[in-house]
């Protein structure tokens, strides 16, 4: 006999949960903020709204299916299984913390606090999980598959990230690599036409090796470009198109590169097909890689050591 659907809800603690659990009553979180010019109202209020998305989500559930709770600081721990449908209730990047330990499920996103989150990824409403659950489970369901990023070391070592990866110093400091993008239909930018001059987004040498001095390396899908690498390209002048969300593409940027007798900045910023890779090997003792600004599971990779980056063979299937 199958097993009854099993529903996980992927939420996180409040920030008025952390405040009371730091400053121990409500009271002391109350002066705590009052002494800065904030209201603790304004945040007990942000944590009430958070409380009810749970209970009403929770009670959409079907009473023949079971379900599970997981809070964000558990997810390394916990082990969904192939017939989970995940809830995840709060913001848009609770859906990227929990979608690299996904294999497929179908995930639903509610927005707790409807107003201050872009509503990218949580889009509906708690009032909305009994129909989304129903037809989450139904093959005519209607997802999006949103593309993820991979980082592969030569050690074995592998990350999944549904927005960007990061590779560079812990602490961001100056990170040294070599730099080569390998494979097919991998375009890399110059340093005028990632600066928003030259003439194009074209590199005509792909695959030669630069070494690099700079603050890191950032690899993003078109639902990071929504995020952390939207404003790199920003501030970049935007000569390289973003990717869709839902595209077989990644973009990437090199933070603050510097030239100097042996590093240079010729390649520093391109795009990468589902056929091609951005290869960086160490040149510092240390070196790390996150994804989705979770720097605490990140990679670790030290002198001569190497890491691929690419588009992930997975994806996110997002309810819509």
């Amino acid at each position: 006999m199958s097993l009854a659907p099993r529903v996980v809800i992927v939420h996180r603690t409040t920030e008025y949960e952390e405040l009371v659990a730091h400053h121990g009553t409500h009271g002391q979180a109350a002066f705590f903020l009052s002494s800065r010019g904030r209201d603790i109202e304004e945040v007990a209020e942000r944590h009430r709204r958070t409380r009810r998305a749970l209970t009403d989500v929770a009670a959409a559930i079907p009473l023949t299916w079971r379900q599970s709770r997981v809070e964000r600081g558990d997810l390394d721990r916990f082990l969904f299984a192939p017939e989970d449908v995940v809830v995840v209730v709060g913001q848009d990047g609770l859906v990227a913390n929990v979608a690299k330990y996904l294999a497929g499920q179908p995930v639903v996103g509610i927005d707790a606090d409807p107003g201050r989150n872009p509503g990218v990824l949580v889009r509906h409403r708690p009032a909305d999980a009994k129909r989304l659950l129903a037809a989450a489970l139904s093959p005519a369901a209607s997802v999006d598959e949103l593309t993820m990023v991979e980082a592969v070391a030569d050690d074995t070592q592998r990350l999944l990230a549904l927005n960007e990866i990061y590779v560079g110093a812990a602490g961001h400091q100056t990170a040294r690599y070599r730099l080569r993008v390998e494979g097919v239909g991998g375009v890399e930018g110059r340093a005028g036409d990632a600066a928003g001059g030259g003439g194009g987004t074209g590199g005509d040498d792909p695959g030669v090796v630069e070494a690099q001095a700079s603050s890191g390396v950032l690899v993003g899908t078109g639902t990071g470009a929504t995020g952390w690498i939207r404003s790199v390209w920003e501030g970049r002048g935007g000569p390289l198109p973003l990717p869709r969300p839902t595209e077989d593409g990644l973009v990437w940027f090199v933070r603050e590169a510097w030239p100097s007798p042996v590093t240079g900045t010729s390649r520093v910023a391109g795009l990468l097909s589902a056929t091609s890779r951005l290869s960086l090997t160490v040149e510092s003792e240390r070196l790390i890689a996150f994804g989705d600004g979770m720097e605490g599971d990140a990679l670790e990779l030290t002198w001569g050591q190497s890491v691929r980056v690419g588009i992930c063979g997975g994806r996110l299937r997002l309810v819509v």
